[in-house]
């Protein structure tokens, strides 16, 4: 059930990309405009996670599940009726702030149901199955897309998270009694936030990491153009090239598992992100030169993403490593800020509002240079 609830949000990020051309179509819009729905939506998901936290911890667990998923349902149908880029914009939003729930409280109820000692591996079984959706979902999209239009993505999540809720409602038990004393004003939480900041580790770390790791939100957010816009490919085969892509991001994760027996995770860190600078620019030149292919486009994503999965469990290690006391809320405010700026981030594909490779290219390579140059200049 935790695992059905960890699908939620890698779903409805992916399962609607091979709909761009479609929705762009139908809304009389272009694919960069169509791009800022994605960018909506890893915001909503950006504000949920330090939403969420408090209020599942006062309510417990079940109620804010309730009503996120209440949220998301609705605002999936909202999707389905919209008759405008903006209209679609607009509910993609909400239905990140309800869907966002259900990967807080996942996390959240490892610890209410399973002893200390067995939570790494239900922890790794729920990783396993985050990144397996990844290469599922574009795939289920596009044979959706195919039979039913666009529209039907969106009930299709609707559907099947409203069989999820159903299953939490009648099968999982309440993992944690509500605590009235936890305090859900806001300048607290802020106060702790705050202090946190100051840190100079915690900063530096979780900025850079921030926006190393955007290159996956301009990814997602650029892919439909690059691929059905420039190269014309199917959505069948883009699905596939997806999946494949999504190799490179738990492989690099993979690879982590190996180098972290010779390096520190500085050392990791800093040449992951080396080579994402490097391989970007070279993408970005061969943009401009109009010498990137298919084949070649694949290939210096596959390594930028692979470098991704590199930086991004090394940079989270790096900024929490100061933390005992605040762990919990140093975790959530990293979660906002890594997901938040890679939001921000991914609006530059949709703010250029220019076809094809070029934004992708050109906002990659602008965020892992910055993610860099905060390494270099602020150790």
């Amino acid at each position: 059930m935790l695992g059905a609830l960890c699908t939620v949000t890698p779903f409805s990020i992916d399962m609607y990309l091979p709909a761009f051309p479609e929705i762009a179509k139908a809304l009389n819009a272009s694919l960069s405009a169509v791009a800022f729905s994605v960018s909506s939506y890893f915001i909503g998901f950006a504000l949920g996670q330090v939403i969420y936290g408090p209020l599942l911890d006062r309510y417990g667990r079940k109620p804010p599940i309730y009503v996120g998923l209440l949220i998301y349902i609705l605002s999936s149908l909202g999707c389905c009726a919209s008759r405008s880029v903006e209209m679609l914009i607009f509910f993609r939003f909400f239905q990140a702030v309800g869907g966002c729930v259900a990967g807080v409280a996942s996390t959240a109820m490892v610890r209410d149901f399973f002893p200390v000692e067995e939570g790494a591996k239900v922890f790794s079984m729920m990783m396993l199955i985050l990144g397996v959706s990844p290469l599922l979902a574009p795939t289920v999209g596009s044979f959706f897309v195919v039979t039913w239009g666009w529209q039907s993505v969106f009930a299709a999540l609707a559907l099947i998270t409203t069989l999820i809720l159903l299953v939490i409602f009648l099968f999982l038990p309440e993992g944690h009694k509500p605590d009235p004393t936890v305090s859900l004003r806001p300048l607290p939480i802020f106060r702790t936030f705050k202090e946190i900041l100051k840190d100079r580790q915690f900063s530096t770390y979780s900025i850079a990491g921030s926006f190393s790791f955007a290159g996956l939100f301009v990814y997602v957010a650029g892919s439909p153009s690059i691929f059905m816009g420039t190269f014309h490919v199917s959505t069948q085969i883009y699905g596939l090239i997806f999946a494949v892509l999504s190799i490179g991001m738990i492989g690099g994760g993979q690879l982590n598992l190996l180098l972290a027996r010779r390096f520190t995770n500085h050392q990791i860190f800093r040449g992951a992100v080396i080579g994402q600078v490097i391989t970007s620019a070279i993408f970005l030149v061969c943009v401009l030169t109009s010498s990137c292919g298919l084949y070649l486009t694949i290939a210096l994503l596959f390594i930028l993403l692979g470098c991704t999965g590199l930086t991004y469990p090394n940079a989270a290690a790096m900024a929490l490593l100061p933390f005992e006391r605040n762990a919990g809320s140093a975790s959530s405010l990293l979660g906002f800020l890594q997901i938040g700026l890679g939001a921000l981030t991914s609006m530059g594909v949709g703010l250029l509002n220019i076809e094809g490779s070029l934004p992708t290219a050109l906002t990659i390579a602008a965020s892992s240079s910055i993610a860099l140059a905060i390494l270099l200049f602020r150790p």
